[in-house]
């Protein structure tokens, strides 16, 4: 047997309000995770865990980190992003899968503890300048019109 080639799947949840222009996103502010703290990033996020698909993964990852419940019917395939730190670890080498969200029940707050400085609505065209860079390319797409179904991140 060969070894192949692993890469670590995570779904994001962009929670969206507003319309045209004036479509906002709510970001996280990230603090003692390890990666990129210190900027803004998806509010829900994660890992999908075994046994997990992508979209039950973004249901938990949102219920876990913004105290908010999303029935499945009201996530919106948006991109897949295929991306590498290159250098060789297994652990950066990953598959994102993003979704769009704009009804839920309950009120976002920062529910996981810890890891975040807080959470904000920006504007689509006002993305604070320290916003992790895929999911900046992403957000950036997204308010031009859309995304790719699949990018690319992070390969020469």
């Amino acid at each position: 047997m060969t070894d192949r080639y692993q890469v670590v799947p995570a779904s994001y949840v962009l929670l969206l309000r507003g319309e045209g222009e004036r479509t906002e996103v709510l970001l996280q502010l990230r603090v003692n995770t390890g990666y990129m703290d210190g900027h803004w990033a998806a509010a829900a996020a994660g890992h999908v865990e075994r046994g997990e698909d992508a979209l039950r993964a973004a249901v938990r990852e949102a219920r876990e980190e913004l105290g908010v419940t999303i029935a499945p019917a009201d996530l919106v395939p948006l991109t897949t992003v295929h991306r590498t730190h290159g250098n060789g670890r297994p652990i950066d080498e990953r598959v994102d899968f993003y979704f769009t969200c704009r009804r839920w029940t309950g009120e976002p707050q920062a529910a996981e503890t810890g890891k975040t400085a807080g959470l904000t609505w920006f504007r689509l065209a006002e993305l604070p300048a320290a916003t992790v860079p895929h999911e900046r390319a992403v957000l950036d797409a997204l308010r031009e019109g859309g995304p790719a179904a699949i990018r690319s991140h992070g390969f020469g």
